[in-house]
């Protein structure tokens, strides 16, 4: 849970300043000012430009963060006459002037001679946020390592040409979490850049386990010797990997596919199904010393491979028509914080701020913006403040709006 008691009055503004507080905005400040300054000598003054100032950049991330909520074709619908136009906070900043603060705007406005990374313009704020993410929450024993939803508004879709379409679809990153799985609060943010389409880029993500066992290792990172037990899907489960977690304190529980796993050292008799019928519930396993591989049988054979769980503990999986099925307890805990993810996929996804820029960076620090304000509503909900008012995500991110624009008072009552 949170590792700090935020009082009764706290507003979404206060919740959303634990992973991006003033200083990293008047950050954005400087690096904007400074790139609009530097583009300007290389270009050409612009007259219509002015510096933008703290109060305009909280403005500027508003109507950005807005469209998370009332999903637009773009952000500039704002200020439009039609059906997604919003009157209520359009008066606050002409669109010329938001068009001019995008156009400039900036997290690092120029690569010192030693960055060679892809992501360095957003790279000092993706680490900010990651320390907010650590001071602000201690999470549960069990987690997941996954790739979160990133929904496309189904309106939007529908709107959108097939060339539009094929463009959004080439998305120049993956990104993967380390997620709290019985709060969804997301401890660990890892962007994989698709830096051409060599070896280690994107389209070999897909089939090559030693660059999801590299996500895994930079996922867990910081969770050595705190004995978490960590959850993984087919492609990140392998053998190997477990063992080298098992050596730093963190335990695992993870789904197998022959498919799409790393076998390497299990027994091939285990990964082939048996010539005779099961019936459901009858499950089969083989063990090296705290390593245990389960194939267990549920209309189609399913194998999990664990540390975290003796595979003599008897647990069941509830069906709605057949009832219980029995099975490892293992396996109920894996369907069990697998299917919470799954929830907070369906809740939380369809709050990413549906503004989609061309730059990769740019897409990374909105995506990191939209799990910051998710996370910020997964502590108000834990918090004094929400048995006081109790705002749904839709309404906290609407406060978080007008706050952001001034609509609202934020001055602190603490």
């Amino acid at each position: 849970g949170p590792t700090r008691k935020m009082p009764q009055t706290a507003s979404a503004m206060d919740f959303f300043q634990l992973f991006v507080p003033d200083n990293v905005l008047k950050n954005m400040v400087v690096q904007t000012n400074m790139y609009a300054k530097k583009y300007q000598e290389r270009f050409g003054s612009d007259d219509a430009w002015i510096d933008v100032t703290l109060m305009e950049m909280k403005a500027f991330l508003g109507y950005m963060i807005s469209t998370s909520i009332h999903h637009c074709e773009s952000v500039l619908s704002i200020w439009s006459s039609g059906f997604y136009s919003n009157k209520s906070i359009a008066l606050i900043m002409t669109q010329s002037r938001f068009e001019k603060i995008l156009k400039y705007f900036h997290v690092v406005a120029f690569r010192s001679s030693q960055t060679t990374h892809g992501l360095y313009k957003i790279q000092p704020f993706l680490d900010s946020l990651q320390n907010g993410f650590d001071s602000a929450f201690r999470p549960s024993q069990a987690q997941v390592l996954h790739e979160p939803l990133i929904d496309e508004d189904p309106v939007f879709i529908a709107t959108c040409t097939e060339r539009e379409l094929r463009k959004r679809k080439k998305r120049k990153f993956s990104l993967w979490v380390r997620q709290c799985s019985s709060t969804g609060f997301i401890c660990q943010i890892y962007v994989h850049l698709k830096e051409g389409s060599g070896a280690d880029g994107l389209d070999a993500l897909k089939n090559k386990p030693q660059l999801h066992s590299m996500v895994a290792k930079s996922l867990c990172q910081n969770a050595s010797g705190k004995n978490y037990i960590i959850f993984t899907g087919p492609s990140i489960t392998s053998l190997n990997l477990f063992e080298e977690f098992e050596k730093q304190g963190i335990y695992c529980c993870g789904l197998l596919s022959t498919r799409k796993s790393d076998c390497t050292g299990l027994p091939p008799s285990m990964l082939n199904n048996p010539e005779t019928p099961q019936s459901r519930g009858q499950y089969r396993i083989r063990m090296k010393g705290n390593m245990s591989l389960i194939c267990w049988y549920n209309k189609g054979h399913f194998r999990f491979l664990t540390n975290a769980y003796s595979p003599v503990q008897q647990g069941v999986i509830i069906k709605r028509k057949s009832g219980e099925i029995p099975c490892p307890l293992a396996v109920e805990a894996f369907a069990a914080h697998l299917s919470y993810i799954c929830k907070y996929d369906d809740k939380y996804s369809k709050y990413f701020i549906s503004h989609k820029p061309n730059k990769t960076w740019q897409q990374v620090f909105w995506f990191a913006i939209s799990i910051a304000i998710n996370n910020a509503y997964i502590l108000y909900k834990m918090s004094e403040a929400y048995h006081v008012t109790r705002y749904s995500r839709a309404q906290f991110g609407e406060r978080l709006v007008k706050e952001l624009l001034g609509l609202e008072d934020t001055s602190p009552s603490h």
